[in-house]
C-alpha cells in the first residue's frame, strides 16, 4: 500500500497560496496529472456546477505546465440524477491521481457522501497513491468529528458535534479539522475566529469531543501537506496551523515541517482494502493506471445538462442557457448548435 499525499487548506484554494500548494503536489505526481473535483459539498446550491467549474478553470491555468486533465464530478445528492452512488458519475475518480473537495456545507457533504460509492472510491484511491486535497467546508466534513458551523452560526442551534466522514478511519489518527481559524470578518464587534463561531463557542465544542481527539486549526490562505512516505507535515501559505489537544493549541507557522507523528501514529493495514467496501475497492484496484478522460462519448451528466440547456433555449431563458453552457465547458466539453440540433465535442 502506498498512501498518497494529503493536503488541507483553511481557505483560498484559488488564491496565490492555494495555487502554490496545488503546484507543489502536482510536482510530486509521476506522469500525467489527472484531477477530479467533487461538487458534493456545494451540491445543494443551484450553481454548484459553477462553484466547481471555477476551481477547474483555475487549476487548468495554474497548473498549465503540467497539462492537467481536469474533470468535475457532479455527485450532488443521493437518490437523484447526480448521485454519488452512480458508477458512471464517479468514474473520473478511478483515473484521477489528484482529488479535490472544497466549499459548501460540511453537514450536507457528510449526509450525501457517508457510505457512498464516491467516498469509498476516494478512500481506496488514496490507499493506492492518489493525492487528496480538501479545503474550507470539505476539511470539516472529512474529519472524525465535524463542526456544524452553519447550524450553530447561522441557524442558532446549540453547540454540538456530529460524526464526520473520517478520512483517517483505519489509519490511526483521530483528527478533526477547523478551517478559517483566524477569521476576522466580524471586526472589533463580533468574534468570527474558529470558523465564524468564535472562541467561546469553539471552546464548548472542543470540550464536547472525546479525549483522544486532535483538532487541526487551519488559518486562512494557509494549508498543511501530509507526506506519508516521508512521515512529515509541511505548513504552507501566509500564516500558521494550530494543533490542538485538550483544547490547548500548539502553533506551527508557515514554512515549518514537523513529524507526522505529531498528528498521530499512522497504522498502515496489512491488507490495503481493510475497511473499504469490497465493490469500490475492486473498481479502484482494477482501474487502468493510464486511462484518461479523452473519450469522445459524453458522460450522462453532460448529456443531462445539454438537454436542460436546450429546454432553456426553447423557453428563451438565455441566462439559464448560458449557465448550462458554462457548466458543460467546465466539465471539459463544448456544445455547438446546428440546424439539426446540438452536438458535443471534447474541449
Amino acid at each position: 500500500m502506498k498512501l498518497g499525499n494529503m493536503a488541507f487548506l483553511g481557505s483560498g484554494e484559488t488564491s496565490l497560496a492555494g495555487g502554490r500548494i496545488f503546484e507543489q503536489l502536482a510536482r510530486q505526481i509521476a506522469g500525467p496529472v489527472r484531477i477530479a473535483i467533487l461538487e458534493t459539498p456545494a451540491g445543494f446550491e443551484l450553481n454548484s456546477g459553477q462553484v466547481a467549474g471555477k476551481i477547474a478553470d483555475f487549476l487548468k491555468i495554474r497548473l498549465a505546465n503540467y497539462k492537467p486533465d481536469v474533470e468535475v464530478i457532479a455527485a450532488r445528492k443521493k437518490g437523484g440524477a447526480f448521485s454519488p452512488d452512480d458508477p458512471e458519475i464517479c468514474a473520473p475518480l478511478l483515473r484521477a491521481n489528484m482529488i479535490f473537495m472544497g466549499p459548501g456545507s460540511p453537514t450536507y457533504a457528510i449526509r450525501q457522501l457517508q457510505g457512498s460509492l464516491a467516498w469509498e472510491l476516494i478512500r481506496a484511491r488514496h490507499r493506492l497513491g492518489a493525492t487528496l486535497v480538501f479545503a474550507s467546508a470539505a476539511t470539516i466534513a472529512v474529519g472524525a468529528f465535524a463542526l456544524p458551523v452553519y447550524e450553530i452560526y447561522k441557524v442558532g442551534l446549540d453547540v454540538y458535534n456530529t460524526p464526520g466522514l473520517d478520512i483517517f478511519a483505519g489509519l490511526g489518527p483521530r483528527l478533526s479539522m477547523v478551517p478559517h481559524w483566524n477569521n476576522t470578518d466580524g471586526g472589533a464587534d463580533v468574534d468570527t475566529s474558529r470558523c465564524f463561531i468564535g472562541m467561546e463557542r469553539f471552546t464548548e465544542w472542543c470540550g464536547s469531543l472525546p479525549a483522544d481527539q486532535t483538532i487541526l486549526g487551519l488559518d486562512e490562505h494557509t494549508g498543511i501537506i501530509m507526506d506519508f512516505a516521508k512521515s512529515t507535515c509541511q505548513v504552507v501559505g501566509v500564516s500558521s496551523v494550530s494543533l490542538v489537544r485538550a483544547c490547548d493549541p500548539k502553533i506551527y507557522p508557515s514554512g515549518t515541517t514537523f513529524p507526522l507523528a505529531e498528528i498521530g501514529t499512522v497504522l498502515e493495514p496489512s491488507n490495503p482494502s481493510t475497511g473499504i467496501a469490497e465493490a469500490a475497492w475492486e473498481l479502484a484496484a482494477n482501474a487502468p493506471e493510464n486511462e484518461t478522460s479523452n473519450s469522445e462519448t459524453p458522460p450522462s451528466e453532460v448529456l443531462v445538462m445539454a438537454e436542460a440547456r436546450q429546454a432553456a433555449r426553447t423557453r428563451k431563458d438565455w441566462a439559464a442557457s448560458d449557465d448550462f453552457r458554462r457548466q458543460i465547458t467546465a466539465m471539459g466539453w463544448t456544445i455547438q448548435d446546428t440546424p439539426q440540433g446540438w452536438s458535443l465535442t471534447r474541449s
